[in-house]
């Protein structure tokens, strides 16, 4: 790609995807770039089958689906994707940005919406001195195949509200599913909770893993032991799935020439419209901060509409047309232009 577009997104998720339709509304051309191979963020790799239950209008919606919603919903434009490419720079000139990226020919934009998330993400794995030898295939850090688990037993490890939902969703297919944590309450929604307390998943607290060996069926003999105590024991289990949470980092921003206002979590401070300190610049997802944020997707939704339509009386002054979907038409299920 090497031309001129009104906006680059900067990140690919399920927030960046919204924001490059929602500016497809508003008749904006417009790049997404994204450093991974495919578009859906952190959900199309680690929990597309996470039961979602914050998106306003979806009793509830797998990750996946949601993606493929997204991914559809943002089909209806002609935006230019850019999948497998990590922006190197970002560089002022007269009118805009020049946007620097590996192994890609670069391009100029108007304005940028940083929609990167929290950066780069690995989930946290498990002490390797925990596991004993040949254990490791059966060590997951994800569902992307429910099929795998059915029948067996089940261990998930982790105290939030991936966790919870991962044992929720395997109780049906399962033979067993336990759920074991280091504190005697869950960080989940109460919703989740009141499911989980009448669910056959059978709850092991307050417990950490203390090993995970093989034994002489086959089967993994999985140790836990109280927090902060010396007592234990041993369950039983086929597989075990590790809901620690992500790692995070946002060490590419550290090369940009453009240097947006950071707080102590490196994480882009904003103002009430979305803007950065630095100017045309946005920021909305959970890349952004500010006071009384709450990381949700729903949030980073809400978001785009409002840093896109205020940065377009910035650098398209003379497009003040309607901001409301409402002033659009359908036409067999696709926006009307």
């Amino acid at each position: 790609m090497n031309e001129e577009v009104d906006l680059t997104i900067i990140g690919a998720g399920p927030v960046g995807m919204f924001a490059g339709f929602y500016a497809g509304l508003r008749e904006l051309k417009v790049a997404i770039v994204e450093s991974l191979p495919d578009v859906g963020g952190q959900v199309t790799n680690f929990y597309p089958k996470k039961t979602i239950l914050d998106v306003a209008g979806f009793t509830n919606v797998s990750g996946q689906a949601l993606i493929d919603d997204l991914t559809e919903q943002l089909s209806q434009f002609d935006q230019t994707i850019l999948s497998g490419a990590t922006v190197t720079d970002i560089i002022p000139d007269e009118d805009g940005y020049q946007i620097k990226m590996d192994q890609q020919s670069g391009f100029h934009t108007k304005g940028i919406v940083l929609a990167t998330g929290a950066g780069a993400f690995e989930p946290r794995r498990i002490s390797a001195d925990l596991l004993g030898d040949d254990v490791a295939d059966n060590i997951h850090y994800s569902i992307h195949e429910q099929d795998l688990f059915a029948g067996k037993r089940v261990l998930v490890a982790g105290g939030g509200d991936s966790a919870v939902d991962m044992a929720l969703q395997l109780e049906s297919i399962a033979a067993e599913v336990s759920l074991t944590h280091r504190r005697d309450k869950f960080r989940a929604l109460e919703h989740n909770l009141t499911q989980l307390e009448h669910s056959s998943v059978s709850i092991e607290t307050p417990y950490t893993i203390k090993n995970i060996t093989r034994d002489v069926s086959g089967a993994l003999s999985v140790t836990l032991q109280v927090a902060r105590a010396e007592e234990t024991k041993v369950i039983t289990v086929d597989e075990v799935v590790v809901s620690y949470g992500f790692q995070t980092e946002n060490k590419v921003m550290a090369d940009w020439t453009i240097k947006p206002a950071l707080n102590d979590q490196n994480r882009v401070l904003v103002a009430q419209n979305m803007a950065t300190s630095v100017k045309n610049v946005y920021a909305i997802g959970d890349v952004a901060a500010y006071d009384g944020k709450y990381d949700v997707i729903a949030t980073g939704f809400g978001e785009a509409p409002t840093a896109i339509n205020d940065l377009m009386t910035h650098i398209l002054p003379e497009k003040q047309g309607p901001a409301h979907s409402t002033a659009l038409t359908l036409e067999n299920g696709t926006v009307k232009r």
